[in-house]
C-alpha cells in the first residue's frame, strides 16, 4: 500500500495463516465483556437526568432550584451555573482518572477479567451509596466509588475485546463497548423520564438502578474466559492455547499462537513499561493513542451534551418532561450511530468515519450557534419551530459522533499499543480521557453561561483541529492483526521519520527480516 497521509503497511507476516470461525463461546465472551460499557453509559445518562429533577435539586441544591423556577419557561444560559452541582457530575471522572493506574497493575498481573470484576463491585457499592444519600458528602463519596468502577472497566474492556477478536472483525467487536455504552445512556434516559414523575424519591431509584448492570457484569464475568494474550503474558501457555482453540473453534491456531508468544517475549524484555511509552519508537502510539484521540474525544463537546442534555434543553426553554424526552431522542441517535459504525468500520475504515463525521459535527455545531445567536436571548421563549431545528441539529451531531469519535475513541487506542505496553498504554488512554471528561464537565455550564452561543463555536473549532490531526497523523488500521499494527508506522509519511531514529526499532526490523516476516516495501 502506498504511503501518504493514511498509508498503512502491506502486512504480510503470519496473519494470512490465522484460522478459526465465529463460535458461540466467542460470542458469549464478547457480549458479557462488552457490557462493561453499560456502566459508563448508564452513569452518563442517569446523572444528566437527575441533575434536572426538581426533587433532587430541592434536597441538595435549593439555590439552583429557585433560579430554575424563576426562569421556568424562559431561556437563560445561566440557570444551572453552580460549581457544586457540576462537581456531582465531574467527581466521578476525577476518581476514575486516579484509579486507572491501579487498574493497569491489576489488568497486567491478574488479567483483564479481574479488572472488569473489580470495576463491577465498586460500581455496585457506589450506586447503593448514591441511592441512599442524605447529604452532598454521601453523593460525592458514591460518585467517587462509581468513578473507580469506571476507571477499571474502561481500562480493561476495550483491551479485552480487541485481544479476543479475530483481526478481520476486531473493529466491529471492539465497538460492542461503545454500543453498550450508548444503550446504557438510552436506558438511563428512559428511566429518568419515568422516575421524574415519582415524587419525592424518583431520583433515588434512578441512581440506585446502577446496581443492576453492575451485578449482571460481575456474575457474567465469572464465566468469561481470560484473553489468550493475557494468559501468555502471565506465562500460562497451555491455558492460553486451550482458550485460543476454544474461542477460535479450531485446533489449527499455531500461527496466531506463535505471534502471541513472540509478542509476550518482547514484552518481558521491556522494563518500565510506562517509561517506555516515551521511547522514540513508541512516539506514534503516545501522541495518537495515549494523548491525542482520548483528549479530542472529550473536547468534541459530546459528553457535555450527554451530561447536561436535559439541562441544556431546559435552559433553552423546554419544559422538564420535554427536556427529558429530548434526551431520549438524542440517546436513541447515539445507539443508531453505534450500530452503523459496527457495520461499516471494518469496511470503510477508521479514517473515513473520523473525517466524514468531523464535517457533519462541525456543520451541526455551527447551525446550533447561529440559531442561538439570532433567536436566543434572556427572557425570551423559543418558538416550537426553532426548538425543533435545535433538536434536529443536536441529533445530527450526536449520530455522527456515535459512528466516529464515540466508538473509535476507544477502538483505535486499544489497537495501537504493542503487548508490552498495552496495559500501561490503555491506562494513559483512560486517564487522559477521564481528565478531559471531568474538566469539560466541570466547566461546561459556566462556559455556557459566559460564552452563551459561543461555546458551540468553540466546540466546532476544536473539531476542525481534531479532524486535521486525524488526516495528517493516523494510519488506517482496519483488518491489520493487532500484533502487527506497529508496522504501519514504518510506512506512514511522517511517523517513519521518527520511529526509524530509534536503534531498538531498527534492531527489531532486522530480527523480523531474519525471521522472514515482511512489512512491505519501505516508503523512503
Amino acid at each position: 500500500m502506498a504511503g501518504g497521509f493514511g498509508g498503512g503497511a502491506a502486512i504480510t507476516g503470519r496473519a494470512e495463516q490465522y484460522e478459526g470461525r465465529i463460535t458461540g463461546y466467542f460470542i458469549l465472551a464478547c457480549i458479557v465483556g462488552s457490557f462493561g460499557g453499560s456502566l459508563f453509559g448508564y452513569d452518563l445518562g442517569v446523572s444528566s437526568g437527575v441533575t434536572a429533577m426538581d426533587d433532587f435539586l430541592i434536597k441538595f441544591f435549593p439555590d439552583v432550584y429557585a433560579r430554575k423556577r424563576a426562569h421556568l419557561h424562559e431561556t437563560d444560559y445561566c440557570k444551572y451555573d453552580n460549581q457544586v452541582l457540576t462537581l456531582f457530575t465531574s467527581s466521578l471522572y476525577f476518581a476514575g482518572l486516579v484509579s486507572t493506574f491501579g487498574a493497569s497493575y491489576v489488568t497486567k498481573r491478574r488479567g483483564r477479567r479481574a479488572s472488569i470484576m473489580v470495576g463491577a463491585v465498586s460500581f455496585f457499592v457506589g450506586g447503593a451509596i448514591n441511592a441512599g444519600a442524605i447529604n452532598i458528602a454521601m453523593l460525592i463519596i458514591g460518585r467517587v466509588l462509581l468513578g473507580v468502577g469506571i476507571g477499571f472497566g474502561n481500562q480493561a474492556v476495550p483491551l479485552y475485546l480487541s485481544e479476543i477478536a479475530p483481526y478481520k472483525i476486531r473493529g466491529a467487536v471492539n465497538q460492542l463497548f461503545q454500543l453498550t455504552t450508548c444503550l446504557g445512556i438510552l436506558v438511563a434516559d428512559v428511566i429518568n423520564y419515568f422516575t421524574d414523575k415519582i415524587h419525592p424519591w424518583g431520583w433515588r431509584l434512578s441512581l440506585g438502578l446502577a446496581m443492576g448492570p453492575a451485578t449482571a457484569i460481575f456474575v457474567g464475568a465469572l464465566f468469561l474466559p481470560e484473553t489468550p494474550n493475557s494468559l501468555v503474558e502471565r506465562g500460562q501457555l497451555e491455558e492460553a492455547r486451550r482458550v485460543l482453540e476454544k474461542v477460535r473453534g479450531t485446533h489449527k491456531v499455531d500461527a496466531e499462537f506463535e505471534d502471541l508468544k513472540e509478542a509476550s517475549e518482547a514484552a518481558r524484555a521491556v522494563k518500565g513499561t510506562f517509561r517506555n511509552l516515551l521511547a522514540v519508537r513508541n512516539r506514534p502510539q503516545l501522541i495518537i493513542g495515549a494523548l491525542g484521540i482520548p483528549a479530542f474525544q472529550q473536547l468534541s463537546g459530546m459528553n457535555s451534551i450527554l451530561f447536561y442534555s436535559p439541562v441544556i434543553f431546559q435552559s433553552l426553554g423546554f419544559g422538564n418532561s420535554a427536556a427529558l424526552y429530548s434526551s431520549i431522542i438524542t440517546g436513541s441517535m447515539l445507539v443508531v450511530g453505534a450500530l452503523v459504525s459496527m457495520v461499516i468500520v471494518d469496511r470503510l475504515g477508521r479514517r473515513f468515519l473520523f473525517i466524514e463525521a468531523g464535517i457533519q459535527m462541525i456543520s451541526s455545531m455551527v447551525v446550533v450557534a447561529v440559531i442561538l445567536a439570532l433567536k436566543f436571548g434572556h427572557g425570551e421563549e423559543l418558538s416550537k419551530g426553532v426548538g425543533t431545528v435545535l433538536v434536529v441539529a443536536i441529533c445530527l451531531f450526536v449520530v455522527s459522533y456515535g459512528w466516529s469519535w464515540g466508538p473509535l475513541g476507544w477502538l483505535v487506542p486499544s489497537e495501537l499499543f504493542p503487548l508490552e505496553m498495552r496495559s500501561a498504554g490503555q491506562s494513559i488512554v483512560v486517564c487522559v480521557n477521564l481528565f478531559w471528561t471531568a474538566a469539560v464537565a466541570q466547566c461546561f455550564l459556566a462556559a455556557m453561561c459566559h460564552l452563551r452561543w459561543g461555546v458551540f463555536i468553540l466546540f466546532a473549532a476544536l473539531i476542525v483541529v481534531m479532524s486535521i490531526f486525524i488526516v495528517l497523523l493516523l494510519p488506517e488500521t482496519k483488518q491489520v492483526p493487532i500484533e502487527e499494527i506497529w508496522l504501519l508506522f514504518d510506512k506512514h509519511w511522517y511517523w517513519k521519520r521518527i520511529v526509524r531514529k530509534d536503534p531498538k526499532y531498527q534492531g527489531h526490523q532486522h530480527e523480523m527480516a531474519a525471521a522472514g516476516v515482511k512489512s512491505g516495501p519501505l516508503d523512503v
